[in-house]
């Protein structure tokens, strides 16, 4: 984000306030307040992320049409309080006085505050306005207080306050044009005149005054979220629905998405077999057709489930449901040692460990953070959905059923279990390690009202996921899968050592067999077969579980790409069918139900994501915690391989 330090001047904090000729705002509020769908309202797609000059926490900027001009817009991580505990406070802080190394006061202020809790984010705008900054204040939600029976004037909030107020609607758009006026207009901004007091009595009194003055009445609770959370907040009963959502949502990836899936694989099946047919180059054609189309074309076949995976989150996100999750596991997180933010930073592991690791930042304990931390790698990423997907697909009849469920289903909800009771272990054991007799500091959280999201906040946050997983496939993946092919294809093969092979030129699918088993990645397979031979693994799987080091989906372009070699149009069919090409089990089926599922289970343990590892290096500053988590995951992995596999092979036996 350099060239937001570019030009401009200086504002009163000594950070700069005006950027290139355009007004920095910041934007500040509590969490579930509505605060990034006004962001994005103003900003739409042109937002910009980023981590702020000598800290880790995230940095999101974009720039808003404001009249005939623009302004930068900052959102800073939403807070309950300008007292700071934690890393990201800290951060909000910093930014509003001008403090620390690199953060650069703003120009003004959007405050945004929601009506329906009022009474509660009016000291928090005292706290903002005795900053000194211009300041204008947002208040959101105001359509949902007047459906529970509550009123507030917007104006006379204003005329209390004394300075700019307006109500939008954030989630429909509405006031966003009034707003942008008033962003261009933000030199008339200005603090009141005489700040709101700083003792906790005297402060009270003082909202209580502004709130009386603007007539706030904040109306009765919605009987809707009362009624269902009576349900869902439930010990019981709110843990069943849970789960029965998220076995739905399981059993959907493999009834909606497995056409889509199969679709796409035929599609990059054909797209390979036409290059094998019309590129002459014999080595052009197999580094086009197998390592980039096979390879990659094996990823991007599952986009379909990524897709569904982060339409649910997204939406989990966008009623209002996370923070009941959050609420219905703080009782467990607290056996482990910790507290409901802790469940917030693991669930967010659910679509990447990446930001699960960054949003530790929230918990005020250096101990809970790093014990949060070296747990989050083990809950079960997006990036083992293809491999999951693949395997399962392998080990289970699609026409299985358990009951009234799916079996493909019920073991994709048993594996993402085990991901999540595995990172409370994990939790639990760093925190016994570490000081866990501590108490706990208190856990607050919004409980928001149940909310329809819009449509344009899940699009969003869909195809955000989907860019990342894409753009993935495009550097890291595509990377991968070209060394893959080099290595699966040198060195080159004589027409003399076919000959003495038995092995016709003609024959291209003898011939691609022969190549792989006598390259460089057979060579190197073989060569680790002692440590992974009593998992079952063969070369091929070896060389598949070494590639996903880099990134896991690349186990699935490598495999794509040896089935490929065998059968370009139909890869799919040929993975089923791979037999062992050595050892005492020569000739057997590869994918036997003891290989598959100790498949599964090493990969739902292992750490194996170098940009994972580079962000625990990056959040706790040292390489020892990157490498005990690296350690630790890949030993708990291989025994727990081990075990998966002697037990399902006596059961199949």
């Amino acid at each position: 984000m350099s060239d937001d330090h570019e030009g401009g001047c200086h504002g009163p904090g000594g950070g700069q306030a005006v950027l290139s000729g355009r007004a920095r705002i910041a934007l500040v509020g509590s969490p579930n307040a509505g605060k990034t769908s006004v962001f994005n309202g103003l900003t739409g797609l042109h937002a910009k992320t980023g981590n702020y000059p000598g800290v880790t926490v995230s940095r999101y900027v974009g720039t808003a049409r404001a009249g005939e001009t623009q302004v930068v817009l900052e959102d800073l991580p939403g807070t309950y309080s300008l007292d700071p505990i934690s890393p990201d406070e800290q951060v909000t802080v910093g930014v509003l006085e001008g403090t620390g190394d690199g953060l650069d006061r703003p120009a003004a202020v959007l405050v945004v505050l929601d009506s329906t809790t009022l009474r509660r984010s009016v000291p928090f705008l005292a706290q903002v306005l005795a900053r000194g900054l211009p300041t204008c204040a947002v208040v959101t939600f105001t359509d949902e207080l007047a459906r529970r029976g509550g009123a507030l004037d917007v104006d006379r909030l204003a005329q209390a306050l004394g300075i700019p107020a307006l109500a939008v609607i954030g989630h429909r758009g509405g006031g966003l044009a009034e707003l942008r006026e008033q962003l261009a207009d933000w030199r008339s901004w200005a603090p009141p005149p005489l700040p709101p007091p700083e003792d906790p009595e005297e402060l009270d009194a003082w909202a209580s005054s502004v709130l009386a003055f603007a007539g706030y009445r904040p109306g009765a609770r919605d009987r809707v979220t009362q009624r269902i959370d009576a349900v869902l907040l439930h010990p019981v009963a709110g843990t069943v629905v849970f789960f029965a959502v998220m076995l739905v949502f399981f059993q959907t990836i493999f009834t909606l998405a497995a056409p889509l899936q199969g679709w796409i694989d035929a599609g990059f099946g054909r797209l390979s077999g036409w290059v094998h047919a019309h590129v002459a180059i014999g080595w052009l054609a197999g580094l086009l057709g197998d390592a980039l189309i096979g390879g990659v074309g094996g990823v991007l076949a599952f986009v379909p489930q990524i897709l569904l995976l982060f339409l649910l989150i997204a939406v989990l996100e966008g009623v209002g449901y996370m923070s009941r999750a959050a609420f219905l596991m703080d009782r467990v997180m607290a056996k482990a040692g910790l507290e409901g933010r802790a469940f917030v930073a693991l669930l967010s592991s659910v679509a990447c460990a990446i930001p699960g690791i960054m949003a530790t930042r929230t918990l005020p304990s250096a101990r809970d953070r790093l014990a949060t931390m070296m747990a989050a790698p083990l809950m079960t990423c997006s990036a083992r959905l293809p491999v999951y997907v693949l395997l399962i697909g392998v080990l289970v009849d699609p026409h299985a059923h358990w009951g009234p469920f799916g079996a493909q289903g019920l073991v994709m909800l048993g594996l993402y279990l085990l991901g999540a009771v595995s990172a409370m272990l994990a939790a639990w054991t760093f925190k016994k390690l570490g000081d866990r007799n501590k108490p706990l500091l208190p856990f607050h959280m919004e409980m928001p009202p149940y909310r329809l999201p819009s449509a344009r906040s899940v699009l969003l946050a869909m195809t955000d996921s989907a860019r990342a997983f894409l753009r993935k496939c495009s550097t890291i993946i595509v990377a991968a899968t070209v060394l893959l092919w080099l290595l699966l294809n040198l060195p080159a093969v004589s027409d003399r050592q076919l000959a003495s092979a038995g092995v016709d030129r003609g024959d291209d699918a003898a011939v691609a067999a022969y190549v792989i088993d006598h390259s460089y990645a057979a060579d190197l397979g073989r060569a680790v077969s002692p440590v992974f031979a009593p998992l079952g693994f063969d070369w091929r799987i070896n060389i598949g579980v070494l590639s996903a080091q880099a990134a896991r989906e690349t186990f699935v372009a490598t495999l794509g790409q040896v089935a490929s070699a065998t059968d370009p149009e139909h890869p799919g069919r040929a993975l089923s069918t791979l037999t062992r090409d050595d050892g005492p089990d020569k000739g057997g089926r590869l994918f036997t139900a003891g290989t598959t599922a100790a498949l599964l289970v090493y990969f739902a343990f292992a750490l194996q994501c170098m940009a994972t590892i580079g962000v625990l290096r990056r959040e706790t500053g040292t390489w020892r915690w990157p490498l005990i988590a690296f350690g630790y995951l890949t030993a708990l992995a291989w025994v727990m391989a081990f075990l998966t596999h002697t037990a399902v092979t006596a059961l199949a036996g």
